[in-house]
């Protein structure tokens, strides 16, 4: 058994969090000779108005254009990614899903993602994520003074 993951996912979604967890996996990826994996979830959440075809559409366009934003700001940062992933659905259940559909050694996460009120009501996905995963789960935290997300 390897010491070191041989792939990581970092699961992105745009948050303060999420940048510093995408520093950490780089970081990590480089130490390591790991592989990076990027995934993002475009959250579908059933509505009255899920019975049409756009809205499935456009959160796809959405999701895939933050996707892009933030695989150009990794690499920006000197990350060299293996794959990204867009997915639709539950966020924390499709990261944990895809991770092992693709093997990976060690999952990577904000502690803090955008949806405050969701998260109040539904929990944390970061929090989901480490109950769910197969493998290890590294939470990233902004630092209190570094003027992390609320």
């Amino acid at each position: 058994m390897a010491v070191f993951p041989t792939r990581v996912l970092l699961a992105t979604d745009g948050s303060s969090d999420s940048a510093l967890a995408a520093q950490a996996a780089v970081e990590l990826c480089e130490m390591t000779g790991s592989e990076l994996h990027v995934v993002h979830v475009g959250e579908y959440l059933p509505t009255f108005y899920a019975f049409t075809e756009e809205e499935p559409a456009e959160l796809r366009i959405n999701a895939q254009k933050l996707l892009d934003e933030e695989v150009e700001k990794i690499r920006a940062i000197g990350g060299r990614i293996t794959q990204t992933h867009l997915r639709l659905g539950r966020p924390a259940e499709q990261t944990v899903d895809l991770g092992e559909e693709i093997g990976v050694g060690v999952i990577i996460v904000g502690s803090r993602g955008l949806g405050a009120l969701r998260r109040a009501v539904l929990g944390s996905v970061s929090e989901s994520i480490v109950r769910h995963a197969h493998c290890p789960v590294f939470v990233v935290r902004a630092d209190e003074g570094m003027g992390g997300a609320a």
